[in-house]
């Protein structure tokens, strides 16, 4: 099965690529792969404390994922999955890549403020040619008609 994979992260624009990716995966028989990565300098504490962080990390994105997971089984009948990686992000996404052959997009959120798409947006497509697979930008102002419209 094909997979769409989106990155959770607390952007405005994440919103709609979860949309987007849900909604393709929907009307092609496709899944969802929800990547959530924690960075690596959060966690520069003492040993205990990092822990601690990192769990409250862990925590945050579980309940952040479930509210996008309810609404994609409820709202589209798919059951996305998710995985929580840590490390800079964009090692992280290539070394998921590399380790789930059935994800076959990437769908991003590109940010509609003047200071551009985002840095993943940027630092991915100055990479597109290389990539493994293509990447699906989706406009962060673009409404849920809209998007379900061009889905």
């Amino acid at each position: 099965m094909r997979k769409f994979l989106v990155i959770l992260d607390d952007s405005r624009e994440c919103l709609n690529a979860m949309r987007f990716a849900a909604m393709r995966a929907s009307k092609t028989g496709g899944g969802v792969a929800v990547l959530s990565i924690i960075p690596p300098d959060e966690f520069n504490h003492w040993i205990g404390v990092g822990e601690i962080m990192r769990e409250e990390a862990r925590e945050r994105i579980h309940a952040h994922f479930e509210v996008f997971a309810k609404w994609m089984r409820d709202r589209q009948g798919v059951d996305p999955e998710l995985q929580i990686r840590e490390g800079e992000v964009v090692p992280q996404l290539m070394g998921l890549l590399k380790d789930d052959p059935e994800i076959g997009v990437l769908v991003l959120g590109a940010g509609d403020d003047k200071s551009g798409p985002g840095p993943l947006v940027t630092q991915l497509t100055r990479q597109a040619g290389s990539l493994p697979i293509p990447i699906t930008v989706v406009p962060g102002d673009m409404s849920k008609d809209r998007l379900e419209a061009i889905t």
